[in-house]
């Protein structure tokens, strides 16, 4: 008796395809924004490039330093587990490069700030910047924006200032720059200072501050707007020279005589993230508003080159820290097209959500999308960046990119889909994907069996389907 069912066919094995590309069959095309020129005067992106290496000499010659005398099977570089040179080190680095040792730990920090030196837990390694920095002028000038980006962390702050009003500060910035970016020159630091005072107080209203004022005959907890700190009583002025001072120091202006002036590399980078803004405004979800898994939705319909252009845009209009906790939070959800979703916004992110994505490797929904996010973090191939994977971790991910193609995609691409399996024969497949407990799995078969144009392995996943769910 013989049977139709194909079970030494072969699979025919593919590299896996992002999953942003899932719902490639159902998108709608959408007119392009024509490309946006730079205003005028600025600089060519090689000429940009040119002047970020020679802002960032000193970094990338520790860093290069390091890489040669660093390395493994020698003597370590740090002493207190978080990648800061030891004073053996430092001295070291100095003696060699003909440098005092603050200049060297200077140089040091400013490295591990553009990405040209990586920290890994306890230690340090090049970054693929410093790889490239000697012929792509992108790597350059994006190893200098993340310096820009770092700006606050490249100067301590001034002591003897709340750190509410630090952050305040902080976040009251970007307005101050571009500020600066659209008056083209010279601006008067009082006038800075006044737009500053303006933005901190909108930032505090915005928050609705509760102010308790024993004596007054309020209710004790009573909330109400806190009333603007007069100017003489909140010490903006010191926390404008500091940020001033700080933003100098990467080169993203010049300041002295009572004014500041954007560099050409500071008004460029601040061009380019009001644009970045710009165009996820424009994008029909209004996705820079969104939380994180509305933004994930909108992008899904999206190309994965302009899918990139509104991660960054969505990251650059809030903190780093607390957008890596929503992208997360949003890959735990139901949705595994947001899965994927979110660990391409996290790639957009890079080095700065390595800890956050390195703490969810143990969790079983997670963990085969962070050990490849790690995988080319730690500059392993894309291409081959899922051979990191045991074969249990890439059934899982399999029957996920399933599940994401069965409720986003169309039949075809569900079929198609067969070809990306690592096991070599439909049977094969059928046995490891019952095996391993991913709980969409009786769907996933289900609407492949609906799907398949083949009767017979149809039937044998319809079969596969019926097991999985009466346990058998």
């Amino acid at each position: 008796m013989t049977s139709r069912i194909p079970r030494d066919s072969r699979l025919r094995l593919v590299r896996p395809r992002p999953l942003a590309a899932a719902p490639r069959a159902v998108n709608q095309r959408r007119p392009r924004r024509p490309a946006p020129r730079p205003p005028e005067g600025t600089p060519a992106p090689a000429e940009l490039a040119g002047m970020a290496r020679t802002r960032l000499a000193g970094a990338a010659r520790v860093a290069r330093w390091a890489d040669a005398s660093l390395g493994p099977g020698r003597a370590g570089a740090t002493a207190d587990g978080k990648a800061t040179l030891s004073d053996a080190t430092a001295e070291g680095a100095a003696a060699e490069l003909g440098l005092s040792v603050a200049q060297v730990r200077a140089d040091w920090d400013t490295a591990r700030l553009a990405g040209l030196v990586e920290v890994h837990g306890d230690s340090a390694r090049p970054g693929w910047r410093l790889r490239a920095w000697d012929r792509d002028d992108s790597a350059v000038l994006r190893g200098w924006v993340a310096l820009f980006d770092a700006w606050s962390l490249a100067c301590p702050e001034p002591g003897g200032h709340e750190p509410a009003a630090v952050a305040e500060v902080v976040s009251a910035m970007p307005q101050v720059l571009s500020f600066l970016q659209l008056s083209a020159g010279p601006v008067p630091v009082e006038q800075l200072l006044d737009l500053l005072q303006q933005r901190v107080t909108e930032l505090r209203t915005e928050r609705c501050e509760v102010a308790y004022e024993p004596g007054t005959g309020e209710p004790a907890g009573t909330p109400r707007p806190a009333d603007p700190a007069p100017a003489e009583d909140t010490p903006l002025a010191p926390l404008l020279d500091w940020a001033l001072g700080a933003l100098a120091s990467v080169g993203a202006l010049t300041y002295g005589g009572g004014q500041a002036t954007l560099t050409p590399l500071g008004s460029w980078a601040v061009w380019v993230k009001l644009e970045q803004i710009c165009v996820a405004a424009q994008s029909p979800a209004g996705n820079i508003e969104q939380s994180a898994e509305d933004m994930l939705r909108g992008c899904a319909q999206l190309r994965p080159n302009a899918a990139r252009a509104e991660y960054r845009a969505w990251l650059a209009a809030r903190p780093v820290g607390s957008a890596v906790t929503e992208l997360i939070g949003a890959a735990r959800g139901d949705d595994a097209l947001l899965r994927g979703l979110a660990f391409e916004a996290l790639r957009v992110v890079g080095a700065p959500a390595e800890p956050d994505v390195r703490a969810v490797v143990e969790e079983p929904a997670l963990r085969p999308y962070a050990l490849l996010w790690l995988a080319e973090h730690d500059g392993i191939d894309p291409e081959d960046a899922h051979e990191v994977l045991t074969r249990e971790e890439a059934t899982w991910l399999w029957v996920d990119t399933a599940a994401a193609v069965a409720d986003h995609g169309e039949a075809p691409m569900l079929v198609r889909h067969l070809e990306s399996a690592v096991q070599p024969t439909v049977p094969q497949l059928l046995d490891e994907v019952r095996a391993v407990g991913h709980p969409r799995t009786v769907q996933v078969l289900v609407a492949l069996a609906a799907a398949h144009p083949d009767p017979a392995l149809a039937k044998a996943v319809r079969r596969a389907a019926f097991q999985v769910h009466t346990g058998g």
